[in-house]
């Protein structure tokens, strides 16, 4: 997979910004706050239809501007391939494949990216939230259906807690309905903590040999954490405990006004030969794991579709020592294009600048 071009119009800085992404490895340096983000942004937005920076696409159009458009040409297993998105202050999104209005289904199953940023090398000291995102939307790239799973699940999650809350309101409640939801959150829920936790098996498996090359002695281990989960691999067992748990917990769901089960509570947990790795690992440790995270994404989506996905490095390298640097630069396949952000071009050798097309930015402006 090769991206040709990138055309911003209005978006976030970027009033008129053509860019040509031809070559395998492009460099873009500027300063701070110049729009080098904005650009892996849009990329990365036209894989998965969401910002991994804000949830309001109303923040992707600039300031005093009506829409915020992204074109994109790039080349997919032989074929020419055009992609087209835009978003206007009305709320109207539209989007092209080949010119042609299409669903977005068929629109983020295009273009594959794996995203590496400063906000990643945090993963394992944020929130759950942060790392349930983070795995949630390496698992779509891989399987597309997974984000309509997720969506389906939110929505009977977020009518189970209306109903919840209005039994809080006025003591009535409405046993018939309760187990409507619940049986629908076990189905959904299921295969999603079923999928979730075969990827991060997966995942494991070869983060562990990528940490162990950095680490040379530690040993990664990843668990997906469950509330009502003990071992249970198989998505019948998955959702027989689900299903008992519901039911145990039935009444503190009703006195909280919420669900409190379900996969949108679940956590990954890391671990260094045996201990926890928030608690006890070093920051250099931490961001080792997340580097080995990183690349394993790379092998898993390039395995699972055949192609290989465009890797977005926006200013990650300042964040890495020499070790990791070095160790991400040249793990990089010759086949993989990367598009990678940066304040200079001091981080990089000689020999690596040699086969790069290097931009400079400024002010949502770019410069050869």
């Amino acid at each position: 997979m090769r991206l040709r071009d990138l055309k911003l119009t209005n978006y976030r800085n970027c009033a008129d910004l053509e860019l040509d992404l031809s070559a395998n490895k492009v460099l873009i340096i500027g300063k701070n706050a110049q729009g080098k983000t904005n650009i892996l942004e849009s990329i990365y937005f036209l894989s998965a239809l969401k910002s991994p920076r804000t949830s309001n696409n109303i923040e992707l159009i600039k300031f005093n501007s009506d829409k915020a458009q992204i074109n994109c040409n790039l080349v997919k297993s032989e074929t020419d391939v055009e992609l087209d998105f835009s978003y206007s202050v009305e709320k109207k999104r539209e989007l092209a494949l080949n010119k042609v209005k299409t669903t977005p289904k068929n629109f983020k199953s295009v273009l594959k990216t794996v995203l590496f940023s400063t906000a990643d090398l945090l993963l394992l000291r944020g929130n759950p939230s942060d790392r349930r995102d983070w795995l949630d939307r390496a698992i779509s790239q891989v399987y597309p259906a997974y984000d309509d799973r997720l969506s389906k699940y939110d929505k009977i999650r977020i009518q189970k807690n209306n109903l919840l809350k209005d039994y809080l309101k006025t003591g009535v409640s409405n046993d018939t309905l309760l187990d409507v939801y619940n049986e629908q959150l076990v189905i959904t829920g299921s295969n999603i903590i079923y999928l979730r936790k075969k990827f991060l098996k997966e995942i494991e498996r070869i983060a562990h040999e990528k940490h162990r090359i950095i680490s040379e002695t530690e040993d990664l281990k990843i668990d997906y954490d469950c509330s009502f989960l003990s071992g249970q691999t198989e998505l019948e067992d998955i959702a027989a405990a689900f299903h008992n748990s519901l039911d145990e917990r039935r009444g503190e769901e009703m006195r909280r006004g919420q669900a409190c089960v379900g996969p949108h509570r679940d956590d990954v947990i890391f671990y260094i030969n045996g201990n926890e790795a928030v608690k006890f690992a070093s920051q250099g440790q931490q961001r080792t794991i997340v580097l080995a995270l990183k690349l394993s994404e790379l092998d898993i989506i390039t395995a699972k579709t055949g192609d290989e996905p465009v890797l977005l490095l926006d200013d990650v390298l300042a964040e890495l020592d020499d070790l990791r640097q070095n160790y991400l630069l040249k793990s990089i396949n010759k086949n993989t294009q990367t598009i990678i952000t940066s304040v200079d071009t001091i981080l990089f050798e000689e020999e690596f600048l040699r086969d790069v097309k290097i931009y400079k930015i400024e002010h949502g402006q770019i410069y050869k």
